[in-house]
């Protein structure tokens, strides 16, 4: 089984970043970063693929929209 990580770090990766993310370039930079068989967990939620987590972390409002695609910060990490 692949290794489970917490979407904080990706949502930490994004931030860090200061940069846009488009879905398609969020997922490359997820696969980038964590390889393509990670897979994630939140507090709610497990063994998510990348495009899951995605999905996930926009249903719960953590990205922010930008003229380039969307941006998160580190206010829209919790803290448990």
């Amino acid at each position: 089984m692949a290794e489970q990580i917490h979407g904080h770090a990706v949502l930490e990766m994004m931030a860090a970043s200061g940069q846009a993310y488009t879905r398609e370039s969020l997922r490359a930079a997820i696969v980038e970063r964590f390889g393509p068989e990670a897979r994630f967990y939140t507090c709610s939620a497990e063994s998510m693929t990348a495009d899951q987590l995605i999905t996930f972390l926009q249903s719960r409002g953590k990205f922010h929209a930008v003229v380039d695609g969307f941006t998160t910060d580190r206010a829209a990490i919790c803290h448990d």
